[in-house]
């Protein structure tokens, strides 16, 4: 029995969710998302909240009926507020800036990197280190901020690179030390 697949989703005021059929739309303030319900799980609403219950209890069923709910609580919470991973850009020379709805990078290549802008995300840079990537959708959020992530991923050694906000990289001891504290 998944403990996270029977807690209700309590829909907020602003936000509409409909049935009709074998998928769920809601909609919100900021868009409307869509999601297909596989064939073992139903959907169904009771006043202010969405429950999500399986038809049979075999194992894939199971498997899937957490996995859905929140799917769908993510939705609704996207809709409503949209959700943001903020990355950072460290080295010296290294930086970002918008232009038009794309961003470019110089990561310290001999050419400047182009991330062409993605539907339904939208970009805001901070100053010229710092990156917003937003949309409603948290899956497509999560992965267009890896992709511009593994632009340029952080050295092990000086830790330059593009990192989320607040990652910590633990920096590999070089050369130098590793002579030092062998030769005591």
């Amino acid at each position: 029995m998944s403990k996270i697949g029977n807690a209700p989703i309590t829909v907020p005021i602003a936000v509409t969710v409909q049935i009709p059929g074998d998928f769920v739309e809601v909609k919100g303030p900021n868009g409307t998302l869509t999601h297909s319900i596989p064939h073992g799980i139903t959907v169904s609403r009771e006043g202010e909240r969405i429950l999500v219950k399986t038809k049979k209890e075999d194992k894939k069923t199971k498997s899937m009926h957490g996995f859905y709910r929140q799917l769908l609580a993510n939705a609704i919470a996207g809709v409503e507020k949209a959700w943001e991973k903020r990355l950072e850009v460290v080295g010296t020379g290294f930086n970002v800036k918008l232009q038009g709805e794309d961003l470019i990078f110089k990561l310290g290549f001999s050419h400047t990197v182009t991330f062409v802008k993605v539907p339904n995300i939208i970009f805001k840079v901070e100053g010229n280190t710092k990156v917003i990537v937003s949309g409603i959708d948290k899956q497509k959020v999560g992965q267009v901020a890896y992709q511009i992530k593994i632009l340029k991923k952080p050295d092990v050694y000086k830790g330059k690179g593009i990192r989320y906000q607040g990652e910590i990289i633990k920096l590999k001891p070089g050369k130098k030390v590793k002579a030092t504290t062998g030769a005591a």
